[in-house]
């Protein structure tokens, strides 16, 4: 639609006339809700990305593939519990793997997952330049990664979470007096929570480092995966020929084993998976102190390497 004629001169100082049309352009006059606002945006987007929401079925196949993979685990634990009920009573319950065994068992899921997944929250923008304009708003590379790093953490948890919670309600159900059996386990809830949580920051700050030093998604994920893949056998194989001190140092370079001997301490009992392992010989405080060295530095050069970026 027109809005009208414009009379203006040319270099040569000859009348010209044109039409200006109106295309529809209005002044946003709305609340204005600066950083706060953008960083909830990217948090959001964060989310979405992870789970594949609103992209493509092949966006989808990754994030819900390990999803149904570690509910299905719970699941069939839950299963194998009410049958063990049935058949041997409480007793038979004792011997069946606890929520505590549960991190133990999934853990390498749980990495792969975050190894495959979280890469594509960073990677992606910062290969087609989108990381550009993010930091044009009023944004700055530090809001942008804890934005990231926050959405990856939430996914996480109820990735860690929500298998935990079928285990228990399958527990719950297939025993003959679930209120008496949850008023004797109901602790098992916070340990859950705490446990998933130590687990999911473990995870997910190790994924977005690597993936904050490139552009490549696959090339972040082969990297984690053999990362820890590799140094699951190497350091428990290596630490078993060399006794004393130095074989439980080795053995602290157990990437998948770091999270789990936090998950002992939350549960107060000793999973399968780091039983034999000599780096609990070394004691709970330097275990904890590990754990928190893997997720603060990691954290700290994560926050640095966004913080030096300007569009």
């Amino acid at each position: 639609m027109s809005d009208g004629h414009a009379t203006t001169l040319d270099e040569a100082g000859r009348t010209t006339e044109g039409t200006v049309f109106d295309i529809g352009y209005q002044r946003y006059s709305g609340p204005r809700e600066g950083r706060h606002r953008a960083r909830v945006a990217v948090f959001k987007d964060g989310i979405r990305i992870a789970l594949g929401i609103g992209r493509g079925g092949r966006a989808k196949i990754l994030p819900w593939t390990f999803i149904g993979l570690l509910v299905g685990i719970g699941f069939i634990l839950a299963l194998v519990a009410g049958a063990a009920l049935r058949i041997a009573g409480p007793e038979g319950l004792e011997q069946l793997p606890t929520h505590s065994d549960f991190y133990g068992i999934a853990s390498i899921f749980f990495f792969v997952f975050a190894a495959v997944v979280a890469p594509d929250l960073l990677c992606s923008d910062r290969r087609h330049g989108v990381i550009n304009l993010y930091l044009v708003r009023p944004l700055t590379g530090v809001d942008y990664v804890v934005a990231r790093w926050s959405a990856f953490m939430v996914v996480a948890l109820g990735v860690a979470w929500a298998p935990q919670f079928v285990l228990l309600v399958g527990r719950l159900m297939g025993h003959p007096d679930p209120g008496g059996y949850f008023s004797e386990n109901w602790t098992d809830v916070p340990h859950i929570l705490l446990s998933g949580a130590a687990l999911a920051a473990y995870m997910t700050t190790l994924a977005m480092l690597v993936a904050a030093f490139t552009k490549r998604r696959a090339y972040a994920a082969v990297f984690l995966v053999g990362l820890f893949v590799i140094s699951t056998p190497f350091t428990a194989g290596l630490s078993t020929e060399i006794e004393g001190p130095v074989g439980q140092w080795i053995s602290m370079f157990n990437l998948s084993n770091i999270p789990v001997h936090v998950n002992d301490m939350i549960f107060g009992e000793v999973s399968g998976v780091t039983s034999e392992a000599p780096a609990r010989e070394l004691g709970n405080t330097l275990l904890l102190v590990w754990y928190s060295a893997w997720v603060l530095i990691p954290g700290a050069i994560l926050v640095e390497r966004y913080r030096r970026l300007t569009p």
